[in-house]
């Protein structure tokens, strides 16, 4: 009995974890169907994120599963100048907060509004200020997609109008 000179294998070649690839046996996967807009999807404001960061960092340190906002800082690999920076944003007014995590995207471009705009806006302690340096700060009110959201704010100032 003789053994074959040679075997034939089909092989695809994957990425794989931290782009190394990797050798599978068999067929190549189908190919992935690209989407049917030849628009590319629009990304988040940055000023959005940081917003639901400080909202998330906050709720980290209250419930206890991170001790201070320090170990974020070193978890996050930021110093604790620009944690604290990124946390200001919790100072706001809550509907300038729900403003901010619903802003439309940009339509090309830079952001309309950046966290470095908002520092002097999160320094006043007075929310009728913030809301009258929000208002010159963002001269259009065409910077939230769609109508105003229905959230909290929203609901209690219907609220207190309907009393």
């Amino acid at each position: 009995m003789s053994l074959p000179d040679r075997a034939t294998f089909k092989v695809c070649f994957e990425s794989g974890v931290n782009t190394s690839r990797t050798m599978r046996v068999g067929n190549p996967p189908p190919p992935v169907p690209k989407l049917a807009s030849s628009r590319s999807p629009r990304r988040v404001p940055r000023v959005a994120k940081l917003m639901a960061l400080a909202l998330r960092f906050d709720w980290l340190v209250r419930s206890g599963q991170v001790k201070d906002f320090a170990e974020i800082a070193r978890l996050g690999h930021v110093t604790r100048g620009r944690l604290s920076q990124i946390m200001d944003l919790i100072n706001l007014a809550p509907d300038i907060q729900e403003r901010l995590l619903f802003l439309a995207p940009p339509e090309s471009g830079k952001d309309r509004i950046t966290e470095k705009q908002l520092r002097p806006v999160t320094r006043q302690p007075d929310w009728a200020t913030q809301r009258r340096l929000w208002r010159a700060l963002n001269r259009t009110d065409d910077m939230v997609s769609g109508p105003a959201p229905d959230g909290v704010v929203a609901m209690r100032a219907k609220a207190a109008q309907a009393e």
